[in-house]
C-alpha cells in the first residue's frame, strides 16, 4: 500500500520535471537560444576548404588538420573537386540569415 503511494507521488514529480524542463526549453528558444553542440564547420572554414580542395596539391589529412574538423565531415560539406554539397550550402544559408 505504502510503495504504491510513494510510486505514485514519484510519478507525479516526474511530470513536473518534464513538463518545468519543456517549458524552460520553449521559453530558451523564445530567446533565440538554441541547444546542442556547436558545428565544427564554419562557413569561413567552408569557403577556405572549397579553395583547397580545388587545387591538386592539397593534402586532404593535413587540410582537415589545419581546419580542425575530421574526414567525413570535410567530405559531408565539399566534393573531392571543390563545389559544395547540400550540408555546406545550408550552412551558408543559416550564415546569412
Amino acid at each position: 500500500m505504502i510503495f504504491a503511494i510513494f510510486a505514485g507521488l514519484a510519478e507525479f514529480e516526474r511530470e513536473l520535471i518534464v513538463e518545468r524542463t519543456r517549458a524552460g526549453l520553449a521559453a530558451a528558444r523564445a530567446r533565440g537560444r538554441q541547444g546542442g553542440r556547436p558545428f565544427k564547420m564554419t562557413a569561413a572554414k567552408l569557403r577556405l576548404a572549397q579553395a583547397a580542395m580545388g587545387k591538386p596539391e592539397t593534402k586532404i589529412a593535413d587540410l582537415c588538420a589545419e581546419l580542425g574538423i575530421t574526414r567525413q565531415t570535410l567530405y559531408r560539406h565539399v566534393t573531392p573537386n571543390g563545389e559544395i554539397r547540400p550540408d555546406g550550402g545550408k550552412l551558408l544559408k543559416q550564415r546569412a540569415q
